[in-house]
């Protein structure tokens, strides 16, 4: 990125430590102002830029804000985090298309912390339940919901703490890969006309149980969520291959949906990618591997 030429790719090579000062990457933190409730914080973007014979593109690594509290998340729709979120990818997508470099088609993957509509999935999943609050006796502040079938001997559907989202039936974030749930996923939407995504088709990709004997068990810390995401311009799309006989050779997914591979499941796209006349001229694997 200093001296703006590609280096041929060869072997392997390792870059650590002092990230910011190595010339073959972009890494960037987000202003501190960005997230105030953290003191200090890792979150940001590193960008690597590729050329294949004549197709240049970025390869953009992302890590954006979490939710600090679901009571808080629950409060609005959408949610103060959901906003927080919108503003910091708003500012990698201008740093990335701004003046300095040519601009190029890209992919921008990783923890996205993209989180559903907290208030309209309770509002949903407990529709016919009425919702107790028990507040701290020295602030009066709320610290907890407990959300309760109105019959059925009042049964206990959902609690909500800072850290706590216990549903009692998790199987409904799990059949059918949760599809049912997607509506609610809609923080991607206000960057429809700048960002696009293939169609989702695998489970929420957090928060897993870090249980080495639970590979398909939510914990129960947040409602689950895809955090996890591969999405690309719109001139990236168009580099993706549709294949003549109906073969699928692109591939959207997760990886390890019956193994314990930590809080989130990663994910990966697998596509080919064509250059000039558009024949294919390789195969360009991208894994997003998050914290």
């Amino acid at each position: 990125f200093l001296a703006k030429k590609y280096k041929k790719v060869t072997g392997k090579e390792i870059y650590s430590d002092t990230l910011e000062s190595t010339p073959m990457l972009e890494k960037e933190k987000f202003p501190q102002d960005y997230f105030p409730e953290c003191k200090w914080s890792r979150k940001g973007f590193i960008r690597t830029r590729w050329c294949i014979t004549d197709c240049a593109f970025d390869l953009v690594n992302i890590h954006l804000f979490h939710d600090a509290s679901n009571l808080i998340a629950w409060e609005t729709s959408p949610s103060v985090y959901s906003g927080i979120r919108h503003k910091a990818l708003g500012y990698v997508l201008d740093r990335i298309i701004d003046q300095r470099f040519e601009k190029v088609s890209y992919f921008v993957f990783g923890d996205f912390n993209f989180r559903l509509d907290a208030k309209a999935v309770v509002e949903t999943l407990c529709a016919k339940a009425t919702m107790q609050t028990i507040r701290a006796a020295d602030t009066n502040e709320v610290v907890k919901l407990i959300f309760r079938e109105s019959d059925n001997d009042r049964k206990v559907m959902l609690q909500l703490e800072k850290k706590l989202f216990d549903y009692f039936n998790q199987d409904v974030f799990r059949d059918n890969n949760g599809t049912a749930l997607l509506e609610f996923d809609r923080e991607l939407s206000v960057f429809k006309d700048r960002l696009y995504e293939l169609d989702i088709s695998f489970p929420p990709s957090y928060p897993y149980s870090e249980d080495s004997s639970q590979g398909k068990q939510y914990m129960n810390t947040r409602c689950p969520a895809w955090c996890d995401r591969i999405l690309m311009s719109h001139s990236a799309k168009e580099l993706i291959l549709k294949s003549e006989n109906d073969e699928k050779i692109v591939i959207y997914d997760h990886i390890g949906p019956n193994v314990c591979m930590g809080d989130h499941k990663p994910v990966f796209l697998s596509f080919r990618i064509a250059a000039g006349a558009g024949k294919p001229i390789a195969n360009v694997h991208k894994c997003c591997v998050v914290q």
